[in-house]
């Protein structure tokens, strides 16, 4: 009795993980939902992390999310089930590494990801077919990554001020 009780703790933690608690769970856009909360989180608290903790904390986001949402994904039977948003979660925190907590850098930072995790240029499309959970966050990685390059470049060249 004890080992099925473990088992269905730790089912329900990777559950919890995988859908970033009650926000897989909204019923329209839950990844959008998800970068939303991020960005907010961000404004009101992450942005205070030291970079080697922030760091560290998406570290840790990636590997979690690798291995929630490979196991979500086998027990729901579906490659990349709508309710699975720690990618998003995970992606928008790297476009957000570091950027001051403006509404202007936040908000393009949110609009940047969101656009790349929709469209999918070359070559985030082409990552979503690494197996399990590292296709599941692959793709909103390297989304993130993107967002955070143009960021910089808008920034660095001031077409837009923080």
């Amino acid at each position: 009795m004890k080992k099925k009780e473990t088992e269905a703790k730790t089912k329900a933690l990777w559950n919890c993980v995988s859908t970033f608690g009650p926000v897989g769970f909204v019923p329209l856009a839950p990844g959008t939902a998800a970068s939303l909360a991020i960005a907010l989180l961000y404004k009101g608290v992450l942005f205070r992390l030291s970079l080697p903790v922030y760091l560290a904390l998406l570290v840790f986001l990636f590997a979690c999310g690798v291995m929630a949402s490979a196991v979500q994904a086998s027990a729901l039977g579906q490659r990349d089930p709508r309710r699975i948003v720690i990618d998003e979660a995970c992606g928008q925190l790297i476009a957000l590494a570091a950027l001051p907590a403006t509404w202007t850098a936040v908000g393009l930072a949110f609009l940047l990801f969101r656009f790349f995790d929709i469209v999918k240029p070359f070559p985030i499309r082409r990552t979503e077919r690494l197996p399990g959970g590292w296709g599941i966050m692959a793709d909103d990685v390297l989304a993130g990554l993107m967002a955070r390059l143009f960021l910089l470049v808008i920034f660095e060249l001031r077409i837009v001020v923080t």
